[in-house]
């Protein structure tokens, strides 16, 4: 925990879910957290209860689909804290469907904000970091990839994807850039609200009924790898609550 205390961490998809668990955990245990969001009341309500308990905090309205929303988000880490310690690629969207149903809207939404969102996070921090010659990147991937089951064709098609060039990216660096892939399951998250097909909405909130773990857990697999020696990379963590498949 005291790798944690100073550090300046840039947070995608911070408004709600795991994003504003992950930034409130870490302001918690001494990071200096800057957010990022489509929704920036929340946000603003997210950096005051933060500053309200004596943490430090800052936000910029943000869409990962858009690149050069990433690199403000990065610039407001290194114009209010002087660096960018990690970035945590959060952002991310579901519409889960058979491929035959041709929801090409809903592929493209997901490789915009699953794909992309997680490549313009990389492409704004990776300079700085190279300035610095230090820095780290976690990306909230998902254990949709992991184990392939039907619905979940591109969804999980753009989390293996970020897989791929995550572990690319790791052979490439020489170390003083860390990359870490943490993979929830079923998370207690608004996650469901934006999925368009009724049947799969159902059977989401259904499980997070009967089996969601609490964002709580993501958050502190966020903290154990960035809290690491700078000679320590911790690689993938898969979390799921333990009755699930």
């Amino acid at each position: 925990m005291q790798n944690i205390k100073g550090k300046v961490v840039a947070i995608t998809g911070a408004s709600s879910g795991m994003g504003k668990v992950i930034a409130l955990k870490l302001a918690k245990n001494g990071a200096k957290v800057v957010l990022g969001a489509r929704r920036t009341e929340q946000l603003q309500q997210i950096v005051e209860e933060i500053k309200s308990k004596g943490g430090y905090a800052a936000c910029t309205q943000i869409d990962v689909k858009n690149k050069s929303d990433l690199v403000r988000l990065v610039n407001t880490a290194v114009e209010e804290y002087g660096k960018l310690d990690v970035i945590v690629n959060n952002a991310g969207v579901s519409q889960l469907s058979r491929i035959d149903e041709l929801d090409v809207d809903g592929w493209e939404e997901m490789i915009d904000i699953n794909l992309k969102g997680v490549l313009y996070g990389m492409a704004a921090a990776i300079p700085v970091f190279k300035q610095q010659q230090s820095g780290h990147i976690v990306n909230i991937i998902s254990t949709s990839g992991i184990k392939i089951v039907p619905m979940q064709g591109v969804y999980a098609g753009t989390k293996n994807a970020v897989r791929t060039i995550a572990e690319v990216f790791r052979q490439e660096s020489d170390g003083t850039i860390r990359i870490t892939g943490i993979s929830p399951g079923v998370v207690k998250t608004n996650f469901a609200e934006n999925i368009k097909n009724k049947e799969m909405k159902t059977i989401i909130k259904d499980n997070m009924e009967n089996l969601a773990i609490s964002p709580d857990a993501i958050a502190n697999a966020v903290i154990y790898a960035i809290s690491q020696p700078a000679d320590v990379e911790v690689g993938d963590i898969v979390i799921r609550p333990s009755k699930q498949n």
